[in-house]
């Protein structure tokens, strides 16, 4: 096994007993019995990572933002994150509706972003739901490159008529995929409840992330209908770029 691997997650399980308490270096390599200038150098790289972290008014480390980012799934996502908060709130500023920032993690669409609304009845959504039963889930699995799709559908099956009702066979799955990949988009508006439009973010000419807007459907007109596509499309286009 290799030893300094291990060493870095000592330090790391260490910093991690007390989260919220900055642990000096030189206290880290004592109770860890490491010597001073291995555990300076593991304790330099971890930060460089950004699984550590300087503490800010004390000496000391905490643990980085790259683990927490780690467990959510959004790890690799933060300039792209950034960036996405300023195009939402325009986008929030014309449509008045929630709006959010997902990806593609096995059968699920994971929010990792989202901008709630002012208005006092909003549509809600979880932070993890199936992908067949969502704009956003939707987009990034009619994204996949061909192969990716044949894979997906081998290990989760089409879609259930109660979930996505015009995808139920394999031959009106791969229209509804290549409508989506036509369109730029996808849109829900086969429901009563809450209606949603998903546009894609792309990195490396690669779908990474989907913006999506979601409303009441009692709010929902052609009129809008028409605002929000548009909306939505300029958004992912500006993250994208």
């Amino acid at each position: 096994m290799i030893q300094v691997i291990h060493r870095a997650i000592d330090i790391i399980e260490y910093v991690a007993t007390n989260p919220t308490e900055p642990k000096l270096m030189g206290r880290i390599a004592d109770d860890l019995s490491l010597n001073t200038a291995t555990c300076a150098n593991i304790i330099k790289t971890l930060v460089e990572r950004r699984l550590l972290k300087k503490a800010v008014k004390e000496k000391g480390y905490l643990l980085g933002d790259g683990l927490t980012e780690l467990s959510n799934g959004s790890f690799g996502y933060k300039n792209m994150l950034i960036k996405a908060s300023t195009e939402m709130d325009i986008a929030q500023s014309v449509l008045k509706e929630n709006s959010l920032i997902a990806i593609l993690k096995e059968d699920k669409r994971v929010v990792l972003l989202r901008k709630n609304s002012d208005q006092l009845i909003q549509a809600t959504t979880p932070d993890e739901k199936n992908a067949y039963d969502s704009s956003t889930g939707r987009l990034l699995i009619a994204m996949l490159s061909d192969k990716d799709l044949e894979l997906y559908l081998k290990r989760y099956g089409l879609p259930s008529k109660s979930i996505w009702p015009g995808a139920k066979t394999k031959v009106e799955f791969m229209d509804q995929v290549q409508l989506i990949r036509k369109q730029g988009y996808a849109l829900i508006e086969d429901t009563v409840q809450v209606v949603g439009v998903a546009t894609p973010i792309y990195k490396n000419e690669k779908v990474i992330a989907s913006f999506s807007v979601y409303l009441p459907a009692f709010r929902y007109n052609e009129s809008f209908r028409e605002t929000m596509i548009n909306t939505a499309v300029k958004v992912g286009k500006a993250i994208s770029e």
